[in-house]
């Protein structure tokens, strides 16, 4: 056989066959090319005769299957490269794929509107199902293409897209909405950037806050309104004052301050019930707001108490005429359920002086010359006058003092006695208070009648002068004196103690006195404080302990034949204005005897204060008044006094009386 050259040509050409076309793997490849390679190699050169070029030939072979392995294994790792990379984009695009449906997934079901914006045209690109639900619908079906056709202030989307630009994210950007319906709804709108197709885009958040805000404006309210008339509460009212007088500083202008006080609303409340005192109440707030107009700020401060701001451009005699305008209107009643509720007011008018007056003061100025309308009578307007602030600052010098006299034993009893005009024989005392300011100076309560109206103070006194009346009726008992019953008096400001009868009855047991050797005085004012609906209770306690009741100063008050007809009263005592001029004035004679005859028919003991002559006590006595006190008898006297008039009490001195009645 010859060796042709096309021989030579396979041999080396078809294991570069098996390496590089063949698609096997790479362990096939190589071990089908070595094979081929040997096998073509054997059987070209199997035929003899031997070449010389046999070696070189075999060597040839070597290295070209050494060349095409190393191409094969380059071509093996390319492949496998070019696989990882595939396999890799592969996956990197399943990661994507899923994480935009996850996304896509999270925009629909987010709860809250979420919208997809182009930047600069406003062009609504995307939208999610709670921005569908909360629009009313699909924008387009409203004809809304545009971000900007929603926003209810185009300048505020001009400002949030200002902020947007320099932040580069916008949260709680506070602004109101149009939804489908037209409906407008307050909304927080948070927002930031992204590209959708090389396009800058707006991804908002929407939150409706329309709710909240009402229900933060109702707080609001209520914190600074009151619940039933929806006048400005005090809080309110003060920060107003606050802020007012603070304007006044750089905007100048006149502040009035009437401080209004409505009387007679607890006897509305007494008698048609509190749901009435709330409509006089309403009415009231109503009426003011209209006489005051629009200048004025009127508020209520609590109970019957109302308020008027006045400034600007008003006078004093404005502003008086707006107080006495409330005056007039007031008389007018209200009608409540076919029933006529009259009311009146008292008004206290303060002017601030100059911006740099504390509001607290001015408060105080209106309040105090509310308290002088109260005390000329009520129903009246009332001007502050720098003396009422001395006035006050006496007031509070006087308590203070009292009080220190309390506690330094100052305040004592002076006894007066009462007398029989018919036996002439001592039937008891009447404990008066005094205060004992030094060894010359002994004050009488008219000096310090203010202190009264200070329920503690008066409360303390009265403990005081209770005990110390207690003691000494102990110690006169002790003695064997016949001391009858000691009347002890009870101001108005103590029945503002609910539990004031026990703490009367446990002093007297304390220092071993039984009631019935005492009596209440009480005068008629006692029922015209806030708290006279615990006086009755009260009386009717100490009255069924044994203590007997007398109303003092009969005829000078209001209601007495009233108060007559309620209490277990036991004792009238006829003022001394009227007991003093009996002789001489034929009308305050008519008056005593119609208040002995009113006595007599009621089976009620009659009592004549401030009997000074013989000829006052024959007039009383010859008109069936059975017991006379004044200085006819005796002054007031301390109780070391006392024991001795008890000392000196016989039957003569009973006789000598009578027969001086008479004449003998």
């Amino acid at each position: 056989h010859s060796r042709s050259d096309i021989a030579l040509f396979v041999v080396l050409l078809l294991p570069a066959i098996y390496y590089l076309v063949v698609p096997v793997s790479f362990r096939w490849s190589v071990a089908s090319g070595v094979f081929c390679s040997i096998l073509m190699l054997v059987g070209y050169l199997g035929v003899p005769p031997q070449s010389d070029t046999a070696l070189g030939l075999a060597l040839a072979v070597l290295m070209l299957n050494a060349a095409l392995i190393l191409v094969l294994v380059r071509n093996n790792r390319q492949s496998r490269l070019e696989w990882i990379a595939t396999q890799d984009q592969k996956a990197a695009r399943e990661v994507l794929s899923q994480s935009e449906r996850l996304l896509e997934r999270t925009f629909m079901a987010v709860p809250i509107p979420l919208l997809i914006t182009e930047l600069e045209s406003g062009r609504i690109v995307r939208y999610n199902a709670a921005g569908v639900s909360y629009f009313g619908g699909e924008p387009h079906e409203f004809g809304v293409q545009s971000v900007w056709q929603i926003y209810a202030d185009l300048g505020a989307r001009r400002v949030f897209l200002e902020r947007l630009i320099r932040d580069g994210s916008v949260t709680n950007f506070e602004t109101k909405i149009r939804l489908g319906n037209g409906e407008l709804r307050s909304v927080l709108v948070a927002a930031t950037f992204i590209e959708i197709d090389g396009e800058a885009c707006l991804v908002s958040g929407v939150i409706d806050i329309t709710d909240r805000l009402a229900a933060e404006q109702k707080i609001r309210y209520a914190a600074s309104h009151d619940a039933l008339t929806g006048l400005t509460n005090r809080a309110a009212f003060q920060a107003q004052l606050d802020a007012t007088i603070r304007e006044a500083r750089t905007r100048p202008g006149a502040i009035f301050l009437l401080l209004v006080d409505l009387d007679g609303l607890k006897d509305v409340n007494d008698t048609l019930g509190h749901a009435a005192g709330d409509a006089l109440l309403v009415e009231t707030a109503r009426r003011l707001e209209r006489l005051a107009g629009e200048r004025a700020v009127v508020a209520r401060l609590g109970g019957d108490e109302f308020v008027i701001l006045l400034r600007g451009a008003i006078s004093l005699e404005e502003a008086q005429a707006l107080s006495q305008a409330i005056i007039a209107d007031f008389r007018h009643p209200l009608v409540y359920q076919d029933r006529s509720l009259s009311t009146k007011a008292s008004i206290g008018l303060a002017a601030c002086p100059n911006a740099d007056y504390a509001p607290g003061e001015l408060m105080k100025d209106a309040d105090l010359a509310l308290y002088a309308a109260k005390q000329e009578g009520r129903n009246r307007a009332v001007l502050y006058a720098p003396a009422m602030r001395r006035a006050m600052n006496e007031r509070i010098s006087l308590n203070r003092s009292l009080a220190n006299a309390v506690a330094g034993n100052e305040i004592t009893p002076y006894y007066q006695p009462k007398v029989s005009l018919i036996t002439g024989q001592l039937m008891g005392f009447e404990a008066l208070m005094r205060w004992k300011r030094s060894t010359t100076q002994v004050l009488q309560p008219q000096s310090f009648l203010t202190a009264f109206e200070d329920p503690e103070l008066a409360l303390l006194m009265g403990d005081t002068m209770l005990r110390q009346v207690a003691r000494d009726v102990r110690k006169w008992l002790d003695q064997g004196y016949p001391v009858g019953r000691v009347a002890v008096n009870l101001s108005p400001a103590q029945f503002t103690h609910r539990d004031l009868a026990n703490q009367i009855l446990e002093l007297l047991a304390a220092e071993r006195v039984t009631p019935s050797h005492f009596d209440v005085e009480i005068t008629e004012t006692v029922f015209l404080g806030r708290n006279s609906d615990f006086v009755a209770p009260i009386l009717g306690q100490l009255h069924s302990a044994g203590m007997n009741l007398a109303l003092d100063d009969f005829g000078t008050g209001y209601a007495a034949l009233t108060h007559l007809k309620q209490l277990p009263i036991d004792t009238i005592k006829i003022d001394r204005s009227f007991v003093q001029d009996t002789e001489s004035d034929s009308f305050d004679a008519a008056i005593v005897c119609t208040v002995i005859e009113l006595g007599k028919n009621l089976g009620m003991c009659v009592v004549a204060e401030g009997v000074e002559t013989v000829g006052q006590a024959r007039f009383l006595r010859e008109r069936g008044c059975e017991v006379a006190q004044g200085f006819l008898y005796a002054r007031p006297m301390p109780a070391a006094a006392t024991a001795e008039f008890l000392a000196r009490e016989t039957r003569d001195t009973a006789a000598t009386r009578v027969c001086d009645l008479w004449g003998r």
